[in-house]
């Protein structure tokens, strides 16, 4: 059995997913763009880390690990003090350490994460590597977990002391370390036969503590789960979903009447099996009586960084590079407007003063899911002052068009018991259902943050497209709360 650690930690997930990697890769879901963004991020914070501990070498990656594993073994020989990913192999088991810090009594073990905590898998992660080291005949003296610090805020110079939490985690590694001989025995029991899956049940491993790449084929191909079944209605592993899944029960239409529920959970089951659109007119006219014109559609495109590039900005912060404002007035004229920041500099002062231009005081603003458009404005107003009375007025005339969908005044069963923008529109507005994916370059908001954060990677022209990609995408956006305004408005006009 050959395993390295990224194999290991996926096999203490599930086993099963770490034999379909092993013999049948076919079945998983591919990575894309927003998992490939997550692994350059990891990449990146995990170099910025080795500054944490200078006069070292790194190995440097080979398809041949025995040149890796000579490289490091001919550094250690040399008394260097520190080694970035130190490869090592023991019966079958290869681990790069992230940082190995070598001193004469020992070494010591340095994970990198881009995360913003201790995770129970990163401490089977490092037991691992730990393993191995001691197999080999080193004392290990620590093991730690060096994560990214989501209070540090940036201030004119980046401080990667600041920057860096670093974790002793040695007390719980060793606490491992006497079962791991028995899950290396349980896995190889797994993988020599290479003909039969393991047979191991879906369940709450299938997302915790990541989402499986095998849960398509899991959950859609072998056991045919429909996209919206019980488990959308009770919790992945609750008491009631395990009652129902034991008796072969996936399809909702399929659950008893007389089966115990909550109210709500009673109502969307009644609602999906009758496949009635449900409108109480009354209340949407209510929520349509709130509003006063012209309405200004707003929708907000931010990008995050693990790393802060600029002065103010926390790890992860939600930073706004776009804005698209569909003005909607009374008589169905529209007028749009937009931002699109420029690549490579600070975009939130630029965004913040323009939206002051656009958008008057005391007008009614529409988001759908608010609490995401009102707290980057409410973090705008706190950095730059000057502006704040204008942008908190914008904040608290935001309104809501999530509401009449989520308080339930408008189902339909294409909505899968959901309020997301996702279904509503093309269950709303099913004309503009395919209207995304004829987009080209961006069709989500993940490709959306990716694409502007990597927008200073590009050639002119291409950067020019993906500009026009990224302007149509938040156009469409608002344009899509536009006609669902307007479906609403029929409805209680009929």
């Amino acid at each position: 059995m050959t395993l390295s650690k990224s194999l290991y930690t996926r096999g203490i997930q599930c086993p099963k997913a770490l034999w379909l990697k092993k013999h049948k890769s076919s079945v998983l879901t591919p990575t894309d763009a927003s998992a490939e963004a997550v692994f350059e991020t990891g990449n990146a914070v995990g170099a910025l880390a080795c500054e944490l501990f200078p006069a070292g070498k790194k190995v440097e990656f080979s398809r041949e690990h025995d040149e890796m594993l000579s490289t490091t073994e001919q550094y250690m020989e040399d008394g260097m003090p520190n080694i970035y990913e130190a490869t090592f192999s023991y019966d079958g088991i290869l681990v790069m350490v992230d940082i190995l810090r070598v001193d004469a009594d020992g070494v010591s073990i340095y994970e990198v994460k881009s995360s913003t905590s201790v995770k129970d898998i990163y401490i089977h992660d490092v037991s691992i590597q730990h393993y191995v080291l001691r197999s080999l005949g080193f004392n290990v003296k620590s093991a730690n977990v060096i994560h990214i610090n989501s209070s540090y805020i940036r201030g004119d110079e980046l401080d990667i002391n600041e920057l860096f939490s670093v974790v002793d985690v040695s007390q719980d590694v060793l606490e491992l370390q006497a079962n791991i001989p028995h899950v290396l025995e349980e896995f190889e029991n797994y993988l020599s036969d290479k003909t039969n899956e393991p047979d191991i049940d879906i369940g709450k491993q299938c997302k915790n503590p990541y989402e499986c790449d095998a849960l398509h084929y899991c959950w859609r191909v072998q056991r045919g789960i429909p996209e919206y079944s019980v488990f959308n209605i009770f919790n992945l592993g609750s008491k009631k979903q395990v009652e129902l899944y034991e008796q072969g029960i996936v399809d909702i239409k399929d659950i008893p009447d007389s089966f115990d529920m909550t109210a709500k959970q009673a109502g969307a089951v009644s609602n999906y099996k009758s496949g009635v659109t449900h409108i109480d007119k009354v209340a949407i006219e209510e929520f349509l009586s709130t509003l006063t014109y012209p309405v200004y559609h707003l929708d907000f495109e931010t990008f995050q960084q693990a790393v802060p590039e600029f002065k103010g900005i926390s790890p992860f912060m939600q930073i706004p590079f776009q804005y698209s404002l569909h003005i909607e007035h009374e008589d169905g004229r529209l007028e749009h407007m937009e931002f699109l920041a420029p690549d490579g500099i600070d975009p939130r002062e630029h965004l913040a003063r323009k939206l002051c231009q656009d958008i008057p005081r005391n007008v009614t603003v529409l988001a759908y899911n608010m609490g995401f458009e009102k707290g980057v404005i409410k973090k705008l107003a706190s950095t730059y002052p000057e502006l704040s009375e204008h942008l908190l007025n914008i904040h608290d005339n935001i309104k809501d068009l999530m509401t009449p969908f989520q308080q339930k005044h408008y189902v339909t069963p294409s909505m899968n018991g959901s309020y997301s923008i996702k279904y509503v529109l093309p269950a709303l507005v099913p004309q503009m259902q395919d209207a995304y994916k004829e987009l080209d370059g961006v069709q989500n908001g993940s490709q959306a943050m990716s694409a502007f954060a990597n927008m200073s990677k590009l050639d002119a022209e291409d950067k020019e497209k993906m500009r026009n990609a990224l302007l149509e995408y938040c156009e469409l956006d608002t344009l899509a709360m536009v006609r669902v305004l307007g479906r609403l408005k029929e409805v209680v006009n009929k």
